[in-house]
């Protein structure tokens, strides 16, 4: 990705509204790759890369849920929180800046 043309999110645009120090990282994506692709292209342990899952309440509440590249999303878990229902892309891309890559 050329320079010129890096992701700008809504959390990028945060951190320098901010000003907080951070670097921004980038690499090549690749379908269904999630992140032992981000940490063999960044060079980092798995459990480093973080991912995040954005789903909605029956509310339609934005929900979002930060994980260690390592943890896999327990399928075991209470009804009520399964009643979550995955946003749609154009919510998805609304809310993070990034397209559906489940």
């Amino acid at each position: 990705m050329p320079k010129d043309k890096l992701p700008i999110t809504q959390a990028v645009r945060m951190l320098k509204e901010k000003e907080a120090t951070f670097t921004l990282r980038t690499y090549k994506y690749e379908d269904k790759g999630g992140t032992p692709v981000a940490s063999r292209e960044l060079g980092v342990p798995e459990h480093q890369v973080i991912k995040t899952l954005v789903m909605e309440d029956e509310r339609k509440n934005p929900l979002l849920i930060l994980m260690h590249g390592t943890t896999r999303f327990p399928r075991k878990i209470s009804p009520e929180f399964w009643a979550q229902k995955a946003l749609s892309p154009a919510i998805q891309k609304q809310l993070s800046g990034t397209r559906d890559t489940w």
